[in-house]
């Protein structure tokens, strides 16, 4: 079968829960077609370079698809129908990622940077006080 990678946009107003029942949905949608979701990665809310239809954000997820042509097609069919989608798109690939995408480890490395300056800076609190001393 095909391999693709699927990334949707979902508007910014909906919440995480909201778009992981959407992501649920498309999952059935495919494996009701013949063909299997391989990896999803929640890439969570992000800006966008210009405005769609009045958003400024949006959440981001990624899909690593194996499936037949029509199980995809009827998935983007159900995409341009459902107004929590502000934009989608398919790829074609020669074959799948198994590791964490880019987004992913950019993500983890902002985590690991933030870490290690808390680490240097001796762990001070973030709303400005020290530690032990009351209001």
């Amino acid at each position: 079968m095909p391999l693709y990678e699927h990334i949707f946009l979902a508007r910014q107003d909906v919440t995480s829960q909201q778009v992981e029942t959407m992501v649920d949905t498309y999952k059935d949608v495919i494996q009701q077609n013949g063909g299997t979701v391989e990896k999803t990665e929640m890439w969570g809310v992000k800006s966008l370079a210009y405005r769609i239809k009045k958003n400024r954000k949006a959440h981001f997820t990624m899909f690593n698809v194996n499936a037949p042509a029509q199980a995809v097609a009827e998935m983007e069919r159900q995409m341009r129908i459902n107004e929590d989608i502000l934009r989608f798109m398919t790829i074609r690939v020669d074959e799948l990622e198994t590791e964490p995408s880019v987004m992913m480890q950019k993500r983890d490395r902002d985590e690991r940077k933030d870490r290690e300056r808390r680490e240097r800076d001796g762990d001070a609190p973030a709303f400005g006080g020290s530690e032990g001393e009351e209001a």
